[in-house]
């Protein structure tokens, strides 16, 4: 989707209203849009998505790409498939920035550089482990920003009672499908399914 200011008409075709019902929202305050010199309404399309998350209106296919654009993945596991296998789960799923790392020390140094929004994290790795990593990232300077998935082929529930304590924000067992992943995901950054 370009990034060029909406017309009254297109957000009205997009919510399914008359282009008076979008300008009332505008005269209301509601919607932000400036005016041309021809004295038009002109909409830029991070104004449109905010306006349509702040009433809860769906928003449409051709700009949900925008709403993952600039949110951050981190994959930490020492299965390079498996990291891979995310990866491209993760791809067709939005306009991410996605990093991987293969162990737990690289794990903290990517955290540090790479800021990233959600670590979808392997509890059993060997050396530094996901519980260590976990509560590695807490106690970093922006770890309790990022949301934490724990994934494991051998979670028990003491395991997962554990990760949660170290402060990961969901669990989920390997094999996962692809599309409880991305529900995860969207669910903790806040975006529509």
């Amino acid at each position: 989707m370009e990034n060029r200011p909406l017309t009254t008409g297109e957000i009205a075709e997009y919510c399914h209203v008359t282009y008076r019902t979008v300008l009332k929202w505008v005269e209301d305050g509601k919607l932000k849009a400036y005016r041309t010199p021809g004295h038009h309404s002109r909409v830029e399309v991070k104004n449109f998505i905010e306006f349509l998350r702040t009433y809860n209106m769906p928003v449409p296919l051709n700009f949900q790409s925008l709403l993952t654009a600039g949110k951050k993945i981190l994959i930490v596991d020492d299965d390079k498939n498996m990291a891979n296998s995310i990866k491209r789960v993760l791809r067709g799923a939005g306009a991410f920035e996605i990093d991987v790392a293969y162990n737990g020390f690289d794990a903290g140094r990517k955290f540090i550089g790479f800021e990233p929004d959600v670590v979808i994290l392997d509890i059993r790795m060997p050396g530094m482990d996901g519980f260590a990593v976990t509560k590695s990232i807490r106690e970093t300077y922006q770890g309790d920003r990022a949301k934490i998935v724990a994934i494991s082929a051998f979670f028990t529930d003491e395991d997962k009672k554990k990760v949660l304590a170290l402060g990961a924000d969901e669990c989920l067992d390997k094999p996962f499908d692809s599309a409880t992943l991305i529900r995860t995901i969207k669910s903790l950054l806040n975006l529509p399914n």
